[in-house]
């Protein structure tokens, strides 16, 4: 058997033929006060934490999606990614923002039934948001996000959530910073930097639109 070539997936620029080649998927959790109230959560103690997910659960540009397995309870959760062009450990919250190359809108997509029979039986929860399909995303526009701006998705043209960027817990570079004292990040790595309140079920057959203020949207449709 011949040893298998294997490509790393690869997402759109705007204004740019090239593509962005993702390495790795890393999420912080609980990044606004009114999710993580949602959740449960006291966003006055909530200190970051992170999870990931494969680089091919990328879904460059969205589009129709077969409805995921094993799943009575998807969720969606809109999110701003980043997309590192430098790395580097221990880096310091003020020179974090120099290593992004660019953002766009994600999806988190989540198998919110599993997540929870996971926690309640202490069990590592990759399965519920590291499967495949789980990370839509659409074309990166170049440079690092704004502070503010409105976040926001639609199933079916009615909202659901909506947020700000300036209502994050933790910004964009001490997200950075924190997750660098863990791991040594590199380029070619993304995070999602976490959602607003709002999240909930996604049934088949439903469009759900992702939108932040002047970066491009993402459209998903899901197979009935």
């Amino acid at each position: 058997m011949q040893i298998p070539v294997v490509t790393a997936p690869t997402i759109a620029i705007v204004g740019s033929a090239a593509r962005f080649p993702v390495r790795r998927i890393f999420c912080v959790g609980q990044n606004y006060a009114d999710h993580a109230r949602e959740m449960g959560s006291d966003p006055d103690r909530q200190q970051p934490f992170f999870f990931t997910k494969p680089a091919d659960a990328v879904v460059p540009g969205g589009g129709t999606l077969p409805y995921p397995s094993m799943t009575q309870d998807l969720h969606h959760e809109v999110e701003l990614v980043v997309a590192l062009g430098a790395g580097g450990r221990d880096i310091d919250a003020t020179q974090a923002t120099a290593k992004i190359f660019g953002h766009a809108v994600g999806i988190d997509l989540t198998r919110r039934d599993l997540q929870a029979a996971a926690k309640a039986a202490g069990r590592p929860w990759d399965m519920a948001k590291g499967f495949d399909r789980s990370a839509p995303i659409a074309a990166l526009t170049p440079g690092a996000p704004p502070a503010t701006g409105a976040i926001g998705l639609t199933i079916d043209g009615e909202p659901r959530q909506s947020g700000d960027l300036s209502m994050m817990i933790w910004s964009v570079a001490e997200v950075i910073a924190a997750l660098s004292r863990q791991v040594e990040l590199a380029p070619g790595d993304l995070i999602f930097t976490g959602t607003p309140a709002g999240v909930g079920p996604i049934l088949p057959g439903v469009q759900v639109r992702a939108t932040i203020t002047d970066l491009e949207p993402l459209e998903i449709l899901f197979d009935a």
